[in-house]
């Protein structure tokens, strides 16, 4: 999508987090290594962060509270919905980031339009980002 849309003036932030699952331990550099050879990503990918409590960054503190989390899709949502149970037992009474690859649209006003839990379909939030753009 990136690739497609980056000349009509897409971007995507990336911001590598630990916190959900320890499932990203390595350095900026492994991690920016296994994302870029695993997935072929070419936009930015800034440092790690926390996502979610006092330490979250500013960006985040914002985005978690002016977005709810409304579930996740698809047999990943049957997966991923007790797990993350076990980690937050309200998990569907906050706007704390659940898992990984949680997406955010943000329009060029900076407003926020959508967020995406990582279940949710890329034709669904493509079609949103071109909607948008």
């Amino acid at each position: 999508m990136y690739t497609e849309l980056q000349e009509q003036d897409l971007e995507i932030l990336d911001f590598t987090c630990n916190q959900i699952g320890e499932q990203t331990p390595g350095t900026d550099e492994e991690v920016h290594t296994f994302c870029t050879g695993r997935f072929g990503i070419t936009f930015p990918q800034y440092s790690k962060i926390d996502v979610n409590g006092e330490n979250a960054i500013p960006l985040y503190k914002w985005l978690t509270s002016n977005t709810t989390f409304e579930g996740f899709d698809g047999p990943m949502g049957l997966i991923l919905s007790p797990i993350v149970k076990k980690m937050d037992k309200d998990y569907k009474k906050n706007g704390n980031i659940k898992w990984n690859f949680t997406k955010f649209l943000i329009d060029r006003n900076g407003n926020i339009v959508a967020r995406f839990e990582p279940t949710a379909d890329i034709k669904k939030i493509s079609a949103k980002v071109k909607e948008l753009l």
